[in-house]
């Protein structure tokens, strides 16, 4: 049986801390930003956390 491979788009997007939590970039930050006000944007730039009932999909993604 061969090895699993990790899925190279979540591994590139999504980051395991320390204690098991999984970090990921806000979204709405691409485009469109002329309407959005500067501490909407800012507040974007801030890494937030996958929640608890998708960390075991996305964690199974990354890990191997």
């Amino acid at each position: 049986m061969p090895k699993m491979k990790s899925h190279r788009g979540a591994s590139k997007r999504f980051r395991i801390n320390k204690n098991g939590l999984i970090k990921r970039a806000s979204a709405y930050k691409s485009h469109i930003l002329t309407k959005k006000h500067r501490k909407r944007k800012r507040n974007l730039r801030k890494v937030t956390y996958v929640s608890k009932a998708d960390s075991w999909k996305i964690s199974t993604l990354v890990s191997h």
